[in-house]
């Protein structure tokens, strides 16, 4: 590889912004944009056209390698991460171009759709970091060539993908294929681009007749269009849908915390990526494609690039070195060539799901440290770094062992419809595990929240990047931020559900209040343990599933029992419901494999079809006769539709049920807050995003 690993960043820069045309301002630091230079043509025929730059084929040596003097030539190996062999003795020249064939590629068993070697050919053409419009002519057909450019996975640059779960974020930068046409635009961050031609059948000859690069200047930001703020990771920033309840990622809540009048925030995150396969898939071209000079990235990888595979092709880990490379040598410069700047946010640290009452977390990146890496960078090359990985743990710590693993995926039977790849939640987490990783919106906000403070912080203390994005948050966040009191921000957080077994399900009841279907009392608090009254439960339960309340008029006042809230949820579900929703049809006992839509590796903890309906059948149940003959059959409909579980014998991070049903039990606030949320999310569009804040009235 030729890439300067070790210049500068301003140097970089400077090489790529050659032509200076116009000062713009980066939330109030100056930057520079490029104007656009002259195409490049390479022309590999034997009768070039005229100003073009004839590649020739020398009889005795073969094709031109690269040489940086020159500034273009053939490679034996692509400047990816890892560097893919191709092959340069074997291309020979015709008439219309250079060709060649390969008899036999390479593939890794049972990973071969990212790990494989096609071999064929890659020509080097030294560029500085920046966009370009690159054109290739092909000998062969695109039935038969794959062409790709700096490394990036072909295979997924095509029409049709978007970046979010909801499918609001379309991919706008996409390749094009036809006949012997190929063309992509590029942003580049090293100083040379290669562009890879590869065959997609043995035996069959593909080549190269004529490339043409032409650079692309940063987009000048229209006068109507307000700047944009993208925040780009891994699921822990992910913006996710019903469906995928209760998870949320803190790049999805990240939005609400700005002025809508100032900024716009734009959430490329997504499950299961790294810096290496969020650059191969496109998602940073896209990203980068669609910026203006003056709008900001702020980059959170690191969970998964400690994957295992970072020898595969197309894999998702990295070494510390190939972390720091492709910081340093692809995105940085990438995103200041574009006149955007970059924020670097630490990942977070996981969450020990097996933690005990008084243990004290760590930071769980202890064999690859990664955000270690990613503050030294950070300051070897003057971007500003958000440390979200110290002060999660610190976080993590306050908080306590019990709310904190609340917040994180630990999921029982009972308190969600969504799934994950492997199905449905409904019983329990198909892993049987607390997933450490991952978290409710609860903490999703507090996320959010520590990174907000920490770019005020920053700004302060005088660095110019972050004062410029916390000057776009919402006055009453900064006024929080200044006074570390968020409770105006978030008056959904109850001062009894924050620590020990008030904070059981912390996230179902601030979702409740946030909504406005529940209530605090005049100190502050929710009384989770308290008896949950009939009338606030159906009049919640109406309110959330948007039914009318007429139909409930029958359940008189009280303390309300198991029993008849199995009743009301029965009613409730027949009357918002003609045919069963999708949670309860398309994702039961579905296993999402690898390669089909929806499918996010990391989430895939290798169980096989979760069920939604209750393991335990109604017949089961050692006390279902207990029930009284009034609600009976109801609280059976109930059950058997799984809108109401057995409580007794379930566990968070384990798929079990219990098997006595409790109907004359008196239900707290906290367990009928579990059962609002969980008939929230049966009523809402399984593909919506999760993160709404108000229900109609």
């Amino acid at each position: 590889m030729t890439s300067p690993a070790n210049l500068p960043l301003r140097a970089l820069v400077r090489s790529a912004a050659a032509g200076l045309a116009a000062t713009v301002f980066c939330f109030g630091t100056s930057v520079r944009a490029a104007a656009p230079g002259a195409a490049m043509r390479f022309d590999f025929s034997r009768q070039p056209a005229a100003g073009a730059i004839a590649v020739q084929w020398d009889e005795r040596s073969g094709v031109p390698l690269f040489d940086a003097a020159r500034g273009y030539g053939f490679v034996g190996a692509t400047g990816a991460w890892p560097a893919r062999p191709v092959h340069t003795a074997q291309i020979r020249s015709v008439g219309s171009g250079f060709v060649i064939s390969e008899p036999v590629f390479e593939a890794e068993k049972n990973f071969e759709s990212v790990n494989y070697n096609n071999f064929g050919m890659a020509f080097r053409v030294k560029a500085a970091p920046g966009a370009y419009a690159i054109s290739v002519r092909t000998t062969s057909q695109a039935a038969d060539t794959t062409v790709a450019v700096g490394g990036m996975q072909a295979s997924r640059l095509v029409p049709g993908v978007f970046w979010d779960a909801a499918g609001l974020l379309p991919n706008l930068t996409t390749m094009a294929a036809r006949q012997q046409q190929w063309s992509y635009r590029y942003v580049n961050g090293q100083d040379f681009i290669d562009i890879e031609i590869e065959p997609k059948k043995p035996g069959t000859p593909v080549g190269v007749e004529e490339i043409v690069i032409t650079p692309i200047a940063p987009q000048a930001r229209p006068a109507n269009t307000l700047p944009a703020l993208y925040t780009l990771g891994d699921s822990t920033m992910k913006s996710y849908t019903f469906d995928e309840a209760p998870m949320s990622g803190w790049g999805q809540v990240f939005d609400q915390l700005f002025d809508p009048t100032k900024v716009r925030v734009i959430n490329y995150a997504m499950g299961g990526r790294s810096f290496r396969n969020a650059y191969a898939e496109g998602r940073l071209n896209d990203l980068l494609m669609a910026g203006h000079v003056g709008d900001i990235v702020l980059i959170q990888f690191g969970h998964n690039d400690e994957s295992g595979d970072e020898a595969r092709r197309f894999g998702r880990g990295a070494s510390e070195a190939t972390y720091a490379t492709m910081m340093r040598n692809v995105y940085l410069p990438a995103i200041r060539a574009r006149g955007m700047r970059a924020v670097l946010v630490t990942p977070m640290s996981r969450v020990d799901g097996a933690a005990t009452p008084g243990q004290q977390y760590v930071n769980s990146f202890r064999t690859r440290r990664f955000p270690d890496v990613m503050k030294h960078i950070g300051a070897e090359l003057g971007v500003t770094v958000v440390d979200l990985n110290e002060r999660s743990v610190a976080y993590y710590n306050q908080n306590g062992v019990a709310a904190t693993t609340a917040m994180v995926m630990s999921i029982e039977a009972g308190e969600t419809p969504g799934k994950t790849n492997d199905g449905s939640y409904a019983n329990g987490h198909p892993s049987n595990k607390i997933d450490g990783t991952h978290f409710k919106e609860s903490m999703a906000k507090q996320h959010a929240r520590i990174v907000a403070t920490e770019l005020a912080r920053l700004g302060k203390q005088g660095d110019p990047v972050a004062a410029g994005i916390a000057a776009l948050l919402r006055r009453d966040v900064q006024a929080a931020i200044a006074n570390s009191d968020w409770r105006a921000i978030h008056p959904e957080i109850a001062a009894d559900i924050v620590s020990g077994e008030g904070a059981y399900y912390r996230n179902q009841i601030e979702k409740l209040l946030q909504l406005g279907v529940l209530r605090k009392d005049a100190q502050g608090r929710f009384n989770p343990a308290a008896t949950m009254q009939t009338r606030e439960f159906v009049v919640a339960l109406c309110r959330l599933m948007q039914v009318p309340d007429a139909p409930f008029a029958a359940y008189a006042e009280g303390a309300l029992t198991r029993e008849v809230m199995g009743a009301i949820v029965a009613d409730a579900y027949h009357t918002r419901f003609t045919e069963k929703p999708k949670y309860l049809t398309a994702y039961n006992g579905k296993t999402v494999l690898p390669g089909m839509p929806g499918y996010d590796p990391n989430l895939d903890s290798g169980a096989q079809g979760a069920m939604y309906y209750p393991l335990v059948q109604w017949a089961q149940l050692t006390d279902a006769g207990e029930a009284s003959p009034a609600y009976a059959d109801k609280l059976k409909d109930a059950y058997e539709l799984g809108l109401v579980r057995a409580e007794a014998g379930i566990a968070r991070g384990r798929m079990v049920n219990g098997r006595a049903l409790q109907p004359a039990a008196l239900v707290s606030r906290a367990k009928a807050a579990k059962a609002l949320y969980f008939m929230w999310v049966l009523a809402q569009p399984p593909q919506a995003e999760n993160d709404v804040v108000t229900v109609p009235r």
